[in-house]
């Protein structure tokens, strides 16, 4: 059944319902999670082609996050002002994912291969800018699992991507692979052009768009909150956990134990695995049992589960623990957005999006650095205590903001 959420009755605009548009947003997510993916798999060869230790790895990834997080807190403000050109954006983001593909992959020097990167990870925040909160809107009842299946797009390309790059790694160096996969979201912008036309039309009826005054305005009372500072500093903790791992990863199962290319995108594929099936089931689960109710459990199984890698360290049960350590790894970030969207006005949704987004990835940002120092002076199980350290710090905080409240702006 199409969502009265989305046609009013009177809108039927194919693009605007549920089955397209969620279809299409979750399809043109995959582009940006299989090049940043494939690009950590490839981290021990690129490690080697420019000589960097652990922490110039670490610099990578951290050029990343802050690419990612400057963008947010501007790009917030903006995108809400322009909202009728949605998709315009969504499909200039698509296809920039695939030009910072292609500079990572021709690079002759690191600081091209940093821009490459800054190119992708820009591009795809921005992306979620618009995907999120169009999503929250128009599926105001459901947006838990709506949202998680637009993250399960991304899963997709977290999965596939190692999966291909690990096998290709065989037969081709790291920058063919990664300048073929420049191709595909170029043409994928084509087609969001038209897919995601009229995503961010005001209805009849509906509130207009405020001007910049008072969205500024909006935006000061949004940032006194100590409510979104809370969701803020539980999405910080918990990406600082995730870049610490995947930085730290590939280099252990390169470096450590030398997998072949192929298994070690077997590895890292397998840590995002199962949460194409977990995330749209965790989205459900949050909107029906509350966001408290499922994340806090998953952010603990993730402290658990990074503390196991530290004596099953080896063979199958490296593998199984992996997959297991994926189960939340992932669904916990679209639970994190519903959140975000059940406490503010959706006046100010990407906004408060940019703003939680921003600081996180400042503090983010700086967890390569830190992993990729630990690994190298003292090891890959000392580096795992510092993720599980993060995760439960996570849980603590999260169990002790008071959801049941909403934001004034």
């Amino acid at each position: 059944m199409e969502s009265a959420e989305i046609i009013a009755g009177e809108t039927k605009d194919l693009r605007l319902t549920a089955r397209v548009m969620v279809t299409a947003l979750a399809t043109g997510h995959v582009a940006f999670h299989w090049i940043l993916q494939s690009f950590v798999v490839v981290l021990p060869e690129i490690q080697r082609t420019f000589g960097l230790n652990g922490v110039g790895v670490g610099g990578i990834l951290t050029m990343r996050e802050l690419a990612s997080g400057l963008v947010t807190l501007p790009g917030g403000v903006v995108v809400d002002l322009l909202r009728q050109w949605w998709g315009w954006l969504l499909a200039v983001c698509v296809a920039a994912s695939g030009l910072g593909s292609l500079l990572i992959g021709i690079s002759p020097v690191y600081p091209l291969l940093l821009a490459g990167v800054a190119v992708v990870a820009v591009s795809h925040s921005l992306w979620h800018l618009p995907a999120s909160a169009s999503l929250s809107h128009h599926f105001a009842s459901r947006r838990g699992v709506m949202l998680s299946f637009h993250g399960v797009g991304g899963s997709v390309g977290d999965v596939a991507g190692p999966l291909i790059t690990g096998a290709l790694l065989l037969v081709m160096g790291w920058r063919g692979i990664l300048s073929i996969y420049a191709v595909a979201p170029f043409f994928m912008g084509f087609m969001a052009a038209w897919a995601f036309k009229n995503i961010g039309d005001v209805k009849e009826g509906e509130a207009k768009t405020a001007d910049l005054a008072q969205r500024l305005a909006m935006t000061k009372a949004l940032v006194k909150s100590p409510l979104l500072w809370g969701i803020t500093v539980v999405r910080g903790l918990r990406s600082m956990a995730l870049v610490a791992l995947v930085t730290i990863l590939p280099l252990y199962l390169g470096n450590d134990l030398e997998l072949s290319p192929f298994n070690r995108g077997v590895h890292i594929g397998m840590l995002i695995a199962v949460g194409l099936v977990a995330k749209p089931l965790a989205g459900l689960m949050s909107d029906k049992l509350g966001r408290k109710q499922v994340l806090v459990p998953g952010l603990v199984w993730s402290c658990v589960f990074a503390l196991l890698l530290i004596t099953l360290d080896d063979g199958v049960t490296l593998t199984i623990t992996i997959g297991l350590l994926g189960l939340f790894l992932y669904p916990d970030q679209p639970i994190l957005t519903a959140a975000l969207f059940d406490v503010v006005g959706r006046e100010v949704a990407t906004t408060g999006l940019g703003v939680v987004a921003f600081a996180s990835f400042l503090m983010a940002a700086t967890s390569p650095l830190i992993a990729g120092a630990i690994y190298e002076t003292a090891g890959f199980d000392a580096a795992l205590y510092y993720i599980a350290g993060l995760f439960a710090v996570a849980a603590l905080v999260f169990a002790l903001l008071p959801l049941s409240r909403r934001i004034e702006t």
